[in-house]
């Protein structure tokens, strides 16, 4: 595999080096796991972005996009309707919103900004709902604002969306994903 043209050759997220060393045995020594590989570990992160005023303009459907690849760091794929729905004015293959599927040092990264940068700035945040997660190990979270991320600007944005992120691990357990992530510094809800 090789590095992609902005990152260095022997460049590792900060946020793997943190799961190498001090995760995986806090994780070993926590639920006891007799093999290295059966350690749980993030798998990817989805980011998700639905446009709901597309349905008028579906200009903002190409705006969102190009806002979700600043963030991300990659191109998303636009998401198109799969049947039409009248009473919500939707057309079969309308673009709809768009998605991104983060993985390896552009899922670490991701993750840092995350929690470092992005979820501080969200006003009167409490914490993370600990019960987001869905039974087999994933974690679902909504931002409501997306200008809380450093790269977008927030005077070039056309209008605040709201966007999902969902956090996919290896995990079999919903304890076992909440100690993950926990070691990973979510800021989880008390």
């Amino acid at each position: 595999m090789s590095a992609s043209p902005e990152t260095p050759a022997g460049y590792v997220p900060r946020m793997k080096v943190l799961y190498n060393e001090t995760v995986r045995a806090a994780m070993v020594e926590q639920f006891g796991y007799k093999n290295a590989l059966s350690v749980p570990r993030l798998e990817k992160i989805v980011l998700n972005m639905g446009v709901g005023d597309a349905v008028n303009d579906t200009k903002k459907v190409t705006s969102a996009a190009a806002d979700l690849a600043l963030i991300a760091g990659q191109k998303p794929v636009i998401t198109h309707a799969r049947k039409a729905i009248s009473t919500f004015k939707v057309r079969e293959n309308m673009p709809l919103g768009a998605k991104v599927t983060l993985r390896n040092t552009r899922m670490y990264e991701f993750l840092d900004r995350l929690i470092t940068i992005a979820l501080p700035r969200v006003r009167d945040f409490r914490g993370l709902n600990i019960k987001s997660f869905d039974g087999r190990g994933n974690f679902a979270l909504g931002i409501k604002e997306h200008i809380i991320f450093p790269e977008i600007d927030y005077d070039k944005a056309e209008a605040n969306l709201g966007m999902d992120v969902i956090v996919c691990t290896t995990a079999k357990t919903d304890d076992e994903a909440r100690a993950l992530l926990k070691a990973f510094n979510f800021p989880f809800r008390q």
